[in-house]
This record gives structure tokens, C-alpha cells and sequence, in this order.
């Protein structure tokens, strides 16, 4: 294998984090020092599944790293009917996105 043809060249780049839409955002988030981490309240821990029963715990940790738009994805972009959509995963659905963005 000759050295040249061990270099790789990164001609894309793509992601979504908590409070940041793109990687620009996440970039200016870090540079800014912006807490991305969200404190959740009952009502949403609840709402997301959690067992009341571990709302009391005193260990348990009322923090959250939240992606907005997760429900957006474009699923006839992607070949998917809409109930297949529905039933992927929605990290799937994220990485496709995420990729086609790319």
C-alpha cells in the first residue's frame, strides 16, 4: 500500500446534540460554555416511562440530554412507509437523517 493512498479526506460532516441542530451550533455551544443537559421535571420523567417508585429514590438523577425533532423524520425520503417508520427506531430514524445529511 503506498502512502498516498492511506489518506482519508472528510468531506462531510453531520450531527445533532442536545440544544444544537447541527455541528456549527454544537461548536458555539462548547466555545460558550452552554449547558446542554436538561433537569427534568415529574411530569416529564413520568411521561417518558420512568416508575414513580424511582422518582423517590435520592440516587436517582433528574437529568437528560434531549434531541428536539426526533419526531420529524421524512419517512417517504427514506423509502419507509409511515407505519414502518413508526415502528423503527427512532435512533435508526436519527442516523439516517443524520447520514443523508452528510
Amino acid at each position: 500500500m503506498s502512502e498516498r493512498s492511506r489518506h482519508v479526506a472528510v468531506v462531510g460532516m453531520a450531527g445533532r446534540f442536545p440544544g444544537a441542530a447541527d455541528v456549527r451550533a454544537f461548536g458555539r455551544n462548547l466555545e460558550a460554555g452552554v449547558e446542554s443537559i436538561a433537569t427534568l421535571d415529574e411530569e416529564q420523567l413520568l411521561g417518558a416511562g420512568v416508575p414513580r417508585g424511582l422518582l423517590s429514590d435520592p440516587s436517582f438523577v433528574r437529568r437528560g440530554a434531549l434531541l428536539s425533532g426526533v419526531d420529524l423524520f421524512d419517512a417517504s425520503l427514506f423509502g419507509f412507509t409511515r407505519r414502518e417508520a413508526e415502528l423503527t427506531d427512532p435512533q435508526q430514524r436519527l442516523f439516517l437523517e443524520t447520514a443523508w445529511e452528510a
